[in-house]
């Protein structure tokens, strides 16, 4: 992952209201040429489209087509929607021997497993465990499997036809174990020449394990393997070393319907209840039934969308038609997520669907669409569960991705993969507090080695969370600032003591911007690192007035631009006329001996050599501030009072300009006034406002301009 940083600090994207992409365009062709890149910017907070490069062509998105069936669920299903599976007994029970039919209808639940508990026969046990309890050690008669809730084929259509064979193309049914999957496990047997020692896990009775696999020298590894189409029988064969340990496999089992019901009988048997099958006992009425639900849906979208279950997608699919459409199918899933998309105002042209996981390469979307849907996904009633059960980096399928991000906790997202074909899309939470949703695919990557396509996405992606939260690290070191102070009680106390503990801080000019958000200074939003003097009161300032650690980002930017709006135009650039001049955290103090002088401030030019039309005129300002002779005369006496900390302006010499320099000064009883402030090409640093005035001259300083700050 390293090397993503490199890459990440060579692109120079430029920032604006609008994200430019042509760099990330760039940096795919150079890496890997021949691909095509689509990619769709969105903010949440308005909706609007920040940026794309091809957003309205169709690109295959893989797996990442589950975050429009686990949409489609939350949005039609409760929260606390749970597949069911319901057994009922129809017959008598004689003494304790229950004659008759035990019919299990299963609704498409895909954990009875060992997701969610120790053994994967938990579930079969409890329902094992519920006849045991009537008193009934035999069940003598049939056992009959309902699988009426889906319809049509239960094999996914379209998929490519080595999928079947790999455990994430198991085969999807109404009732279902462990996955629909065995394990493989093998050794080498005792010595060179032996065939291998091999178990299957969990054994049923019901796969049969043909082993043609040979033990040889040393350690080799080559084995092969080979699924039945339709029975359920795997040929395992090739060479393993007599020096390896043991390895293993996971491989669909074919039929699960069969395979339930052999686990099932394997769970009576073990807790105690001998299955005797008999063909024609008589119907019987119903005696008992007992209703089972191994997982609710919070879960499962866990799983569909943190670990790209397919399986669980498909069940999901698939139940959503069942539940909500009358049919339990494809075509029953297809109808509700398109009824969704049209609720949400999305076309559904720009959505191609032929499953629920994305395992179908005729399955295609709109980089541009995937984001509205994902932004009102974010903006739903139900949109704090959905982000949720998105991976990130150390968490599910972003297990061993993104790794080295600071602040893993920026991001969420969902990843996709089929041969030719990745996908990552999701969210990223931003600095200046909105949520980017973000959709990016590589599709036609042809001969390109996987890792190498994870890495190109997880590097542009890691730029967008880097670009987004331009030094986040200071907001981290404000907060921790904040939750340091939380007994210091009182605006002048509060003040002092931040002040105080910025002291240090190195001095430079201009440090702070408005990152990605606007392009003429693409600087951070925020920065701890180095101060100017402007930037030394408002992080201060923000700080002493937030009423929480995470409160401080939102203030600040009230604090520097005029009505939080964060672009050039509205960051208040004269420390009187806009900083002060609002009178929303600060206004001038009346100081005995004070005057005023009538200036405007050139704001039109100012803005004009921005290449930004400033529309109100410039009109003169009342500037009220304290002589040169009657400032060094107030600085040189002791001050009387309670703690008192103002702000103080250094007034300019021109007409033109307001100020030169500013600062906190701080007052205690009995003491001289202290200044502390960023000093010009040095540091954050304190002395007597005295003898800073002292050193300055009385023709270029007329003198200053004393004012307190403000409880919004």
């Amino acid at each position: 992952m390293r090397k993503i940083f490199g890459l990440l600090f060579g692109l120079a994207v430029a920032a604006s209201a609008h994200f430019q992409l042509d760099s990330f365009q760039v940096y795919v062709d150079s890496v890997v040429p021949g691909s095509r890149y689509g990619l769709s910017i969105r903010s949440v907070k308005t909706g609007a489209e920040l940026g794309n490069i091809r957003g309205v062509e169709k690109f295959t998105p893989a797996s990442t087509l589950k975050t429009l069936t686990t949409a489609t669920a939350l949005h039609y299903l409760p929260l606390d929607y749970a597949p069911k599976t319901e057994v009922s007994l129809n017959g008598s029970v004689r003494k304790r021997t229950f004659v008759g039919t035990v019919n299990v209808r299963g609704e498409g639940d895909p954990n009875f497993s060992g997701r969610y508990y120790a053994d994967p026969f938990y579930m079969l046990n409890a329902m094992a465990d519920s006849i045991h309890a009537l008193g009934v050690d035999t069940v003598s008669g049939m056992i009959r499997l309902d699988s009426s809730y889906y319809k049509g084929p239960w094999r996914a259509e379209h998929w490519r036809k080595n999928f079947y064979d790999a455990w994430y193309g198991a085969e999807i049914a109404p009732l279902g174990f462990n996955d629909n999957c065995t394990m493989i496990r093998f050794k080498p047997g005792l010595k060179v020449g032996d065939t291998a020692i091999a178990e299957i896990l969990p054994d049923v009775g019901y796969v049969v394990l043909k082993n043609e696999m040979l033990t040889v020298p040393g350690k080799k590894r080559k084995w092969t393997w080979a699924l039945d189409s339709a029975k359920p029988e795997i040929t395992i064969g090739g060479a393993i070393g007599i020096n390896v340990d043991s390895s293993q496999l996971v491989l669909p089992v074919r039929n699960p319907i069969a395979y339930f019901k052999a686990a099932f009988i394997h769970a009576l048997k073990e807790r105690g209840v001998a299955f005797v099958e008999k063909q024609n006992v008589p119907a019987g009425i119903q005696i008992r039934s007992f209703t089972y639900s191994a997982a609710p849906l919070l879960s499962i979208l866990d799983e569909i969308n943190q670990r790209s279950q397919n399986m669980h997608a498909e069940t999901l699919f698939r139940n959503l038609g069942a539940q909500r459409a009358g049919e339990g199918s494809v075509e029953g899933g297809r109808s509700m997520e398109m009824k969704f998309l049209v609720e949400m105002g999305l076309d559904t042209a720009d959505f191609e669907i032929w499953d629920g996981c994305g395992l179908s390469p005729k399955n295609k979307v709109k980089p541009s669409t995937e984001t509205a849907l994902l932004a009102k996904m974010a903006r739903h009633s139900k949109g704090k569960y959905y982000i949720n059960s998105f991976a990130g980096p150390g968490l599910g399928t972003g297990g061993k991705r993104m790794l080295d991000l600071p602040y893993p906790w920026l991001t969420r997202f969902k990843t996709g993969f089929i041969g030719e074909v990745h996908g990552l899309v999701g969210y990223i939470y931003t600095l200046d507090g909105d949520t980017l949703a973000v959709a990016m695919y590589l599709n036609e990557t042809g001969k390109n080695p996987d890792g190498k396509l994870k890495d190109v996405l997880d590097t542009l992606w890691t730029r967008l969370v880097f670009q987004t939260n331009d030094n986040y690290a200071s907001l981290m070191k404000m907060k921790q600032m904040w939750l340091s102070a939380q007994n210091v009680a009182g605006l002048a106390a509060r003040l002092e003591y931040f002040s105080r503990l910025m002291k240090g801080i190195p001095y430079r000019l201009g440090p702070m911007g408005e990152s990605y958000l606007d392009s003429i200074e693409n600087k951070p939003l925020v920065y701890m690192d180095s101060v100017d003097c402007v930037t030394y009161l408002e992080h201060a300032l923000a700080m002493a007035l937030a009423p929480n650690e995470n409160a401080i980002f939102a203030l600040l930017q009230k604090i520097r631009y005029k009505d939080g709006v964060i672009d050039f135009l509205h960051r208040k650039h004269y420390l009187l006329a806009d900083w002060v001049g609002e009178g929303k955290f600060a206004r001038p103090l009346k100081v005995p001996g004070d005057t005023v002088v009538m200036r405007t401030m050139p704001k039109q030019e100012f803005f004009r050599a921005k290449k930004l039309k400033y529309e109100t005129p410039d009109a003169p300002m009342e500037l009220r501030y304290l002589p040169y002779d009657r400032a060094v005369e107030m600085a040189s006496k002791p001050y009387e009072g309670p703690l008192m900390v103002t702000g103080v302006a250094f007034v300019a010499n021109m007409d033109n300009l307001d100020a030169t320099h500013t600062g906190f000064v701080v007052f205690r009883n009995g003491e001289l006034p202290v200044l502390r402030h960023a000093a010009f090409k040095k540091q954050v640093l304190e002395l007597p406002l005295v003898d800073y005035l002292k050193g300055r001259s009385k023709a270029k300083l007329p003198g200053i301009t004393l004012f307190e700050f403000l409880k919004p």
